[in-house]
């Protein structure tokens, strides 16, 4: 029975995790963007970017891949 529960949570939180994920803005930087090569410019945009609906899905994105892990963990264990 608890194994059921976990599972029907573990496919809800998998499709809110894709959903969030899909909601995000589609970043073209590629490689050049993690070594801060890209984009030398900062703009008012991207130092506010914690406030806007854009950085709260990338707070949500980091949460819900933490949980996935840690329920995928829990799901291999039990």
């Amino acid at each position: 029975m608890t194994y059921i529960i976990l599972a029907v949570v573990y496919i809800l939180g998998c499709l809110a995790l894709m959903t969030i994920i899909l909601l995000q803005k589609k970043q073209s930087g590629g490689l050049g963007s993690i070594a801060g090569i890209g984009n030398a410019a900062e703009t008012y945009w991207d130092k506010n970017k914690s406030r806007s609906m854009e950085g709260a899905l990338e707070k949500w994105s980091k949460i819900g891949g933490a949980i996935f892990f840690v329920f995928s963990m829990l799901m291999c264990f039990i």
